[in-house]
């Protein structure tokens, strides 16, 4: 090791330049990490192949300006010395410099980093006058010559860079080191890889063009980061994130206060309104911003009107709340800038040409992003075209961002093309799997089927003799993670309930490719006619999944419940081989449970006698279960949990994949009974994790919602003569169990989708990260919940398969098989799944709006009665209304005043036509008054509404609402009866329970000291619910007005 002197010359915190003197300490060997290495050099962890005809060295320029091309995966064998790692992380900030760091940790990527500046050889001291930018060169260079030497001449190194003095300098220095252009390296290496030549061109074009901008100044300029630190410690300044209001794009934005609050002197809580563009000051959805208030003199409040139509909007007339903090951006700490799909519009003669290109200022898809203006020279060709694009810069100089196009994805309104821009505007990246990855997977297909390993037999609990195991899924389903099994033991005073999971993590192996993959993706996303999966299809669709009838390998959680009072008596955790006997669908499991007659594939061939046999056995054990389940969910409605309600739809597709239907989700009880049992194996696997790591286990939560989200339901069920308590868990759901209308169930629909409304998001959190006390899930009343039963579909449940897996070692005086995560890493990987979580709900909810506006898009909204349907008022505005449609599931406005000033009006059949007129709102109501006279639309009640399709040449279509009659539409269909709702049914319970405990109170008092399980596992023997659930067995518990107890967006 050889100790010498590094001179760097730095600004200070007040902008002086300081020269700072450091050691530097050089060595002989530093890792190349490459596969032909003969040097002995200590290389671990990623390699570059011996088997390509050359490896690239990508100069400073290149790294920090072309980093999109690098990140292709076909481009292999890239060094990136320290010099150009070091250069992006000073000149182009954090979030470059992370991508960079990614890009090198990625296994999938074949690039390594050379640690240049601390080998001996390869290092090169700055020269005094040399210029920075021509000492990085020169030690780029001197990289790639040390790499030619250190593999004796065995492999050509190229050096790329876009400095043509570099090139004329360099190029014939040393044989076997070649330094070109960018360009040239593409044309000569990779003449098909035509999407990195375009990405090339663009991107030359948004640099040249930005040496080209004007001068004269739009924005204020924002401050420097050291000031807007010490103005946020000071309080002087506040960071958030800016959401853009995507109703009101250009005029209406926000932050949320980071770790602010309330003031009472500032008046800050939750929100600080951001008005107009200027005061946006170049900041762009997501960004990370520092906004100092403006003087209460200029606050303003939120528009309360609906904006009819987007992109025109008014900047005057409209009611505003009352008025809140508002600011203006004075500095961006962080750009989240993404991926943006945008279409380009017709050329007109304003727009700017040069000889080579013209500048287009094209439309992106999400309302909330400003036009991007983007230099082009394919402007003409890609008019209708929806167009991914990346922002460059966005200079105060600049009414708009700078950016370049990435790839062309189709024309604008076909399907395949819309689909795309879903994923890519929610950051969704689903590549096929790479050859690499499915080497990783086990062998399997029709001619040779995988089958269980003998070892593997040995070392699991073998349940394929001893236990009928079924599984309850949607119809047609392939990715089988669960599977059930209930069964009677020690002569019927016990019942073994028993929840078995693929073992997802037999197959992925931890820091393999795949589980890489996994982790990236996170989830599989479901979209209307479509999904992509997780984990590629020979796992997800063939060996992890529970199909019936095949040996499969599990992780189980199995109980022993005493028999009458349902008590838990022993657990157990472990891996297993199960054989799924029967494969069952919601709808055929319910007919069972009805005693319908109806067809189990599984017994076709079987004689009479013995498919009778069979039948009543699977019948029993489903009315096991759903003794069980009942029981279950009846112990959570005690402790607070929350029915609530979503929208729910399903795009009925034919062959050709054309929506003939939307079909609204029908719930069952039987929907319950299965998730009553997933919600079970969650909470008890997640005290097993945490109890064993208690710092370090991957939990998910539900935090108690803001009560201020709570308002809309409040004065909405007020309006009714219902009183909603929002001050616990439990005192919602009584108050929503009470707020019934037995005139129209809608009513209490309505308001569990209000309440689903204002809930927080449940999220996935380290248990080292938070208190005990925040681990409580809100909408389930538990007090621990993780995910454990979907890993085919769920990297968290993975991840949590590892903990149990690990938490059953040491159980058993064994070590895990590697080091566990840390708090911080379990930390960093929720806010990702997270992430990622939100993402693909955001995309699926997108994907069913796409198909529900082309099941209209073909129709005749003047003829078809099919676009004619009944709407529930649920909110009123200034100058209109928010309506549900029940039939089709969608929510949408329907205004009562147009931007020609005419209002709907009401005639003697109820029958509505737009007349001059006014619109007064009232806190319950709304009323037009014209010539006509004054009409009347009130909450709750139901109009019938017409329903078209209101189509975009820019942004996704959406569905136009207009009111036609102020009567509910009669169909011909009859009416649906509804069986007793569960909320009465608990009720009924709860009374019963209270007479039932007056006469056990004898038995109480002579009922022995509770045993050890009992106070372990804090049950009671009795009294108990279950022999009051089996006397109102009879009682159906399917409630079509509601839907399964756990929400999508809570569970």
């Amino acid at each position: 090791m050889i100790k010498t002197e590094k001179v760097l010359h730095l600004k200070s915190c007040r902008g002086r330049k300081v020269r700072v003197v450091r050691e530097h300490y050089l060595r002989d060997r530093v890792p190349c990490c490459s596969a032909l290495c003969l040097g002995d050099c200590a290389n671990d962890g990623k390699l570059l192949p011996g088997d390509l005809t050359h490896y690239v060295v990508p100069d400073v320029g290149v790294v920090a300006k072309y980093l999109e091309i690098l990140e292709f995966r076909e481009l292999q064998g890239i060094i990136f010395t320290q010099t150009a790692c070091q250069a992006v992380q000073h000149s182009k900030g954090r979030r470059q410099y992370n991508r960079l760091r990614n890009l090198l940790k990625d296994p999938r990527h074949d690039c390594v980093l050379f640690a240049n500046e601390f080998q001996r050889y390869s290092y090169c001291p700055r020269e005094k006058g040399e210029s920075q930018e021509r000492w990085q060169t020169r030690c780029v260079y001197s990289a790639a010559v040390w790499y030619y030497n250190h593999l004796a001449g065995m492999k050509d190194v190229v050096m790329i860079t876009e400095d043509q003095d570099t090139i004329t300098q360099y190029s014939s220095l040393n044989s076997g080191v070649y330094v070109i252009s960018v360009q040239d390296y593409l044309q000569n290496f990779w003449v098909e890889l035509h999407a990195a030549h375009e990405l090339y061109s663009s991107i030359s074009q948004a640099l040249q063009e930005k040496e080209n901008n004007g001068t004269e100044r739009e924005y204020a300029e924002h401050l420097p980061a050291e000031v807007l630190e010490a103005g946020i410690k000071s309080g002087r300044y506040i960071q958030g994130s800016l959401q853009v209001n995507k109703h009101r794009a250009q005029m209406e934005a926000s932050i949320t206060p980071e770790g602010l609050t309330n003031n009472k002197d500032t008046g800050l809580s939750t929100e600080v309104l951001v008005c107009g563009s200027k005061n946006r000051n170049r900041a762009v959805h997501g960004d990370m911003v520092v906004v100092e208030l403006l003087p209460k003199s200029e606050w303003k409040g939120k528009v309360t009107a609906l904006t009819e139509g987007q992109g025109e909007e008014r900047s005057g007339g409209d009611s505003e709340s009352k008025p809140m903090p508002t600011a203006h951006v004075v500095g961006i700490l962080q750009r989240n800038w993404r991926d943006y799909v945008v279409t380009f519009p017709p050329r007109e003669g304003t727009q700017s040409q040069s000889r080579n290109s013209q500048r287009i200022l094209a439309v992106p898809w999400d309302h909330r992003i400003p036009k991007i203006r983007i230099s082009t020279q394919q402007a003409d060709a890609l008019q209708d075209y929806r167009v991914v694009v990346r922002i460059d810069s966005w200079e105060s100089t600049s009414l708009y961002p700078n950016g370049h196009s990435v790839r062309v994805l189709g024309r604008a309104g076909e399907l395949e093309t819309e689909v795309q821009t879903i994923l890519i505007e929610n950051c969704i990246h689903v590549p096929p799997f790479s050859d690499a990855q499915l080497r990783e997977m086990p062998v399997s297909s029709p001619e040779k089927p995988w089958r269980v390993d003998p070892a593997q037999v040995a070392e699991r609990r073998d349940l394929r003799e001893s236990h009928l195991v079924f599984s309850i899924d949607p119809l047609g389903c392939e990715d089988v993670d669960d599977a059930l099994s209930v069964q009677s033991l020690a002569g019927g005073r016990l019942l073994e309930l028993g929840v078995h999971i693929a073992d997802v993590t037999h197959f992925v192996t931890e820091g393999a490719l795949t589980d890489l993959e996994a982790r990236a993706r996170a989830t599989t996303c479901y979209l209307a006619d479509r999904r992509y999966d997780m984990l590629p299809a020979v796992l997800s669709a063939d060996v992890c999944s529970l199909l019936g009838g095949v040996d499969r390998y599990a992780m189980s959680v199995m109980w022993e419940l005493d028999s009458l009072t349902l008590s838990v008596s022993k657990v157990w955790y472990g891996r297993t081989i199960i054989r799924s006997s029967y494969q069952l669908h919601y709808e055929l499991a319910q007919a069972l449970l009805n005693g319908e007659q109806a067809e189990v594939p599984e017994l076709a061939g079987l004689g009479s006698d013995e498919r009778d046999a069979k039948l009543a056995q699977l019948v029993e054990s489903l009315e096991r279960l759903t003794h069980v389940a009942r029981h279950l969910r009846a112990q959570r409605d005690q402790g607070g949990a929350l029915e609530l309600e979503g929208v729910e739809v399903r795009a009925q597709l034919d062959e050709q994949r054309n929506i003939t239907a939307l079909v609204p989700r029908q719930p069952l009880e039987v929907h319950e009974t299965v998730a009553e049992c997933m919600i079970y194996a969650n909470h008890w696997v997640a005290r097993k994790i945490q109890e064993s790591f208690p710092h370090q286990a991957l939990l998910r939560h539900h935090p108690p919602p803001r009560h201020e989200f709570f308002s809309q339901l409040v004065d909405s069920a007020k309006a009714k003569g219902f009183t909603i308590h929002t001050r616990s868990n439990k005192a919602l759901a009584d108050s929503l169990d009470q707020a019934v209308d037995p005139q129209d169930p809608l009513v209490n629909r309505l308001l569990r989708m209000m309440a689903t409304q204002a809930m927080s998001q449940a999220l996935y959190f380290s248990t080292g990260a938070l208190a005990q006390d925040h681990y409580y899930h809100y909408g389930l009343a538990l007090d621990r919940y993780t995910h454990f039963t979907s890993p085919i579909r769920r990297y968290a449940d993975m991840v949590v398969h590892r903990l149990l897996i690990a938490a059953i070692d040491m159980e058993k005086g064994r070590g895990p098989g590697r080091a566990l995560a840390s708090n911080r890493e379990v930390e960093e990987m929720a806010h990702h799944i997270n992430n990622k979580n939100r993402a693909a709900q955001k995309a699926q909810k997108l994907s069913t709006e796409l198909f529900q506006c082309l099941y209209f898009k073909e129709r005749d909204p003047q003829t078809d009665p099919c676009c004619v349907a009944d709407a529930v008022i649920y909110a009123i505005r200034d100058n209109g209304l928010l309506v549900f449609v029940p039939q089709y599931g969608v929510k949408g406005p329907v205004y009562m005043k147009n931007r020609e000033g005419q209002v709907v009006t009401v005639g003697p059949d109820g029958s509505c036509e737009w007349q001059s007129g006014s619109v007064r709102r009232f806190a319950d109501h709304i009323t037009t008054t014209s010539s006509v006279g004054t009409s009347t639309f009130s909450l709750f009640g139901h109009i019938t509404v017409r329903v078209s399709v209101q189509s975009s040449r820019w942004h996704a279509d959406a569905l136009n609402l207009e009111v036609i009659s102020n009567k509910l539409h009669q169909t011909t269909e009859p009416p649906q009866t509804h069986s007793r709702g569960r909320s009465q049914l608990v009720q009924e319970v709860v009374r019963q329970a209270e007479e039932a405990s007056q006469q056990a109170q004898e038995r109480a008092a002579r009922c022995p000291k509770l045993s050890k399980e009992e106070r372990e596992f804090c049950q009671s023997k009795s009294p108990n619910l279950y022999s009051l659930l089996e006397e109102i067995r009879e009682l159906a518990l399917v409630d079509l007005e509601t839907r399964a107890p756990v929400c999508a967006s809570t569970a």
